[in-house]
């Protein structure tokens, strides 16, 4: 199956993203909604991605070899955490602010803080949710629910190398 050049790049983002949902490759591809992300998958990519048990997007060994993209995640062979990612600036500085696995969980709002304290970046409280579930997705938090969900990291800081993607 050959591969339009708006194919292979947006092959590059699954790779890159991975593991994803709908919503994350619409806001990459700038389209209107998830079931347009569905669709292009299902003509354009069928051969190279796969959902799994958690039905999010996965990109087939084949699509990583395809396009010259490093995966979004790497994992430790001998613990089977991830021990490195490649995320969006935002989520890189969530990994650097957020508490560690040995200390109290904090709430969105807490993040947000500490965020706007070490960067002085001021995103918008849905963003930081947002990148909490998809740093939640690739294995590097845990959530934690009390009255509200919070969240740490699931994996010590030392331990995990962060890329940032443009």
């Amino acid at each position: 199956m050959t591969l339009s050049d708006e194919a292979r790049e947006r092959l590059a983002d699954v790779v890159e993203l991975q593991p994803t949902k709908n919503s994350e490759l619409q806001d990459r591809w700038g389209v209107e909604s998830g079931s347009e992300v569905h669709q292009y998958l299902e003509n354009e990519l069928g051969d190279y991605y796969f959902r799994d048990d958690n039905s999010l997007i996965r990109a087939t060994a084949e699509a990583a070899d395809l396009v010259d993209v490093e995966p979004g995640i790497e994992s430790d062979p001998d613990e089977g955490t991830p021990s490195r990612i490649r995320v969006p600036e935002l989520q890189a500085q969530i990994v650097d602010v957020l508490a560690g696995p040995d200390e109290e969980s904090q709430s969105v709002v807490s993040v947000l803080h500490e965020l706007r304290d070490a960067y002085g970046v001021d995103p918008d409280s849905e963003d930081v949710r947002s990148s909490l579930q998809s740093l939640r997705r690739k294995g590097v938090v845990e959530v934690e629910y009390r009255t509200v969900p919070t969240f740490r990291l699931s994996v010590e800081r030392d331990d995990l190398e962060v890329a940032i993607t443009d």
